[in-house]
C-alpha cells in the first residue's frame, strides 16, 4: 500500500498513542465542564467543497495529521448532513435554522427580524465571539453589526486565493491584496483604521510575497485568540473558522502541490476503490461503491467545447472511466487532484496553527471543536474572476481550474452525486468532535444521523443556554429545528430525529429513520432508499413501497410549507430614486 495511505491498524495505533497522552483527568459528558474549568470554549471549523472521504480519518490519502489527531482522541460521526451548498449550510451553522426558514434558500433579502446569529445567543452568556473566513450569510451582511461578532474577518472574494480584492475586517473594507503580498509567516495584528499591518508597507502598499488566503484566515483567527488571551482570559470564547479550501478555483502553493504531483496518476477509479475499502475497514460505511454517473453534471457548467477552448485539450467534462482518457488528459487531471489535495493539506496545517494557539492559551482541554465540510465535492466546471490563462502553471494565481465530476466522484466516495444535489454525495459531511474535558470516548464512531441545524442547539446546551427566550427584537422565533448532539457524546444511538429535511435547486429529500426519499430536480421522480444497508443509493425501492413514498412525500411537503410560512414574505426592495 502507498505510504500516503492510512490503514485502519495505523490509525488505531495512532489513536492509542494520542489517547494515552491526553487521558488524564477526563470528565464524562454527564459531568459538566463547569465543575472543573468553567463554561467550555467553542471552535467551529468549516471546510469548503471538501468531499466526505478526502481527509485521512475518513478514508482519504491526503495528509491531514491535525484533523486525524482530533478524530483519534475524539468522535467521528458517520451520518452528518449539510444542506448540499455553501450559503445554505453556513446559514444553518450560524443561525440554527434550515435556510428555508430564514429566507436563505433561495436568498431573499435580510433574515427575518426574529433570527439570531450564534453570538446573539452566546454573548449574554458571557462569551466573546470571533469569526475568520468565509461568511456567505447575505441575510446578515455585516459580521459585527449584523452577526454580533466581537471581531470578524470576512473574505467576500471567492475567486482568488493569492490576491483577494474584496474582504473586510470588523465591517471595514480592507485594501485589495496585490500580487506579491506575504502574510504566510506574519500575523495580522489590528491597526488603526481597521487595516492589518501585515497588509501594509511603509507607503501603505502591499510589499511582500506569497499571500495565501488559507494562511491569512488562520492568521486572523490566531490574532483574535491572542487578543482574547491578553484581554479576556477569564471569559469563554466562540471562534467560527471558515476556510474557503478546497473550493474552486484550484489555487495552491507550488511546494504543497509538489507533494502530490504524481500521486493521482493511477486515476479516480483506483482512488475511489482504495478509499472505499479503507472506509469499510474503519467502520465508516457498510454499503457498496456507487458507480460513476457521467450524464449528471451541473446545468450551469461550461460546454465541452468551451472548456477545451478556455483550458485546453487536457480537460474532460464528464466522469468517464479513467481508462477512456488520453495520456494528456490523465496527466492534466492528476495535476488537478494534486492541487485539490494540496489545498486540503494546507488547510490542515493552518488548522494546526490555530490549535497550537488554543494550547498556548491553556484552553485546549475545555474547548469543544467541531469540524465539518459545507457540502460534498463539486462537479462544477466554470471560469470566473480573473479567468484562466492556459499558459499559467496549474494552481497559480493566473489559472482558474475546477475539480470536475471525475475527481468530485472520488472525493465523495462511496456516495452518489455532488455538491448541490441532495443525494448522499452532495450532503454527507465529516463531523469530528473533540473535547478533552467533556468526552470520555476516544477514537469512537457515532452513527446517529444528524444535520448542521444540530450544531447551534449543541453549543447552547453545552454553554448553558438551552432555555434561551424565544423572543428576539420583539418577535417570537420558531423553535430551533435541530437538537443537541450532546447525548451522543456519551454513547452511540442516543440521538434520534423525527425527520431531516433537504431542499436546494428543486433537489428534494427527507430522511425518517433509515428511510430516505429523494428526487433530482423539479420534474425528477421520488426515489426511495433504505440507508441502513444502501447509503450508496443503488436500490430504488419506490415501486415496492408506494405507501411509504406517499407518506414521506406528504411529510416533506408539510415541512416545506411550514418553513416557508415561518420565513414570511421577503422584505420589499427599496425603490431607487430617479434623479
Amino acid at each position: 500500500m502507498n505510504s500516503n495511505n492510512i490503514s485502519r491498524r495505523a490509525f488505531l495505533g495512532k489513536a492509542a498513542a494520542l489517547s494515552s497522552t491526553l487521558a488524564l483527568n477526563r470528565l464524562t459528558f454527564a459531568q459538566p465542564a463547569s465543575a472543573r474549568a468553567g463554561k467550555p470554549n467553542f471552535l467551529i471549523i468549516i471546510a469548503d467543497d471538501m468531499g466526505y472521504s478526502d481527509i485521512g480519518c475518513y478514508g482519504g490519502e491526503i495528509q491531514t495529521p491535525n484533523l486525524d489527531g482530533l478524530a483519534a482522541t475524539g468522535l467521528r460521526f458517520t451520518q452528518c448532513y449539510s444542506t448540499g451548498r455553501c450559503w445554505p449550510s453556513r446559514t444553518s451553522l450560524l443561525t440554527g435554522y434550515y435556510p428555508q426558514q430564514v429566507r436563505m434558500d433561495p436568498p431573499q433579502g435580510l433574515l427575518p427580524a426574529w433570527t439570531r446569529v450564534v453570538p446573539h445567543y452566546l454573548k449574554p452568556l458571557g462569551y466573546r465571539c470571533y469569526h475568520s473566513g468565509k461568511w456567505h450569510l447575505t441575510g446578515a451582511p455585516k459580521g459585527v453589526a449584523d452577526g454580533g461578532f466581537d471581531h470578524s474577518y470576512i473574505l467576500h472574494d471567492h475567486n482568488r486565493f493569492f490576491t483577494p480584492q474584496n474582504h473586510e475586517l470588523d465591517d471595514r473594507k480592507l485594501p485589495a491584496v496585490e500580487e506579491g503580498t506575504d502574510v504566510s509567516r506574519a500575523s495580522s495584528p489590528r491597526s488603526e483604521g481597521g487595516t492589518p499591518s501585515a497588509l501594509r508597507g511603509q507607503d501603505g502598499r502591499d510589499t511582500r510575497t506569497d499571500f495565501y488566503v488559507t494562511t491569512a484566515i488562520a492568521n486572523y483567527a490566531v490574532d483574535f485568540l491572542k487578543e482574547h488571551a491578553e484581554k479576556h482570559r477569564d471569559e469563554p470564547f466562540y471562534c467560527y473558522l471558515a476556510f474557503t479550501s478546497p473550493h474552486f478555483p484550484l489555487h495552491a502553493l507550488q511546494d504543497d502541490i509538489a507533494r502530490y504531483r504524481d500521486r493521482y496518476l493511477e486515476g479516480w477509479d483506483a482512488i475511489r476503490e482504495q478509499r472505499w475499502k479503507r472506509m469499510r475497514q474503519m467502520g465508516l460505511v457498510n454499503c457498496d461503491l456507487s458507480p460513476l454517473e457521467p450524464d449528471v453534471i451541473p446545468n450551469w457548467n461550461f460546454t465541452k467545447d468551451k472548456l477545451r477552448e478556455m483550458i485546453g485539450p487536457g480537460e474532460v467534462d464528464r466522469a468517464l472511466a479513467w481508462s477512456m482518457l488520453s495520456e494528456q488528459q490523465k496527466r492534466f487531471h492528476a495535476t488537478k487532484m494534486a492541487i485539490h489535495a494540496a489545498m486540503v493539506d494546507r488547510m490542515d496545517r493552518e488548522i494546526g496553527r490555530v490549535l497550537d494557539q488554543v494550547r498556548k492559551m491553556e484552553a485546549f482541554e475545555n474547548t469543544v471543536i467541531f469540524f465539518v465540510s459545507d457540502n460534498g465535492a463539486s462537479a462544477e466546471q466554470i471560469i470566473r474572476g480573473d479567468m484562466n490563462d492556459p499558459s499559467a502553471a496549474p494552481g497559480s494565481a493566473k489559472s482558474y481550474l475546477c475539480l470536475g465530476p471525475g475527481w468530485s466522484s472520488s472525493s465523495n466516495t462511496p456516495f452518489r452525486l455532488h455538491k448541490s444535489w441532495v443525494h448522499e454525495g452532495g450532503i454527507s459531511s465529516p463531523l469530528i468532535v473533540h473535547w478533552p474535558a467533556g468526552l470520555k470516548a476516544r477514537n469512537e464512531l457515532r452513527h446517529d444521523p444528524c444535520h448542521f441545524v444540530d450544531v447551534v442547539p449543541t453549543v447552547l446546551d453545552l454553554a448553558g443556554g438551552a432555555d434561551v427566550s424565544a423572543t428576539w427584537k420583539g418577535e417570537t422565533a420558531p423553535p430551533l429545528p435541530g437538537m443537541s448532539l450532546a447525548p451522543a457524546f456519551a454513547r452511540d444511538g442516543a440521538v434520534t430525529h423525527e425527520f431531516i429535511y433537504f431542499h436546494h435547486l428543486e433537489n428534494r429529500a427527507i430522511r425518517v429513520g433509515d428511510w430516505k426519499l429523494v428526487a433530482k430536480g423539479a420534474d425528477g421522480p421520488w426515489e426511495l432508499y433504505d440507508l441502513k444497508t444502501d447509503r450508496c443509493e443503488s436500490k430504488n425501492l419506490a415501486d415496492k413501497h408506494p405507501d411509504k413514498v406517499r407518506e414521506l412525500s406528504a411529510l416533506w411537503q408539510k415541512h416545506e410549507d411550514q418553513f416557508r410560512r415561518q420565513a414570511g414574505p421577503p422584505p420589499e426592495k427599496k425603490q431607487r430614486r430617479i434623479k
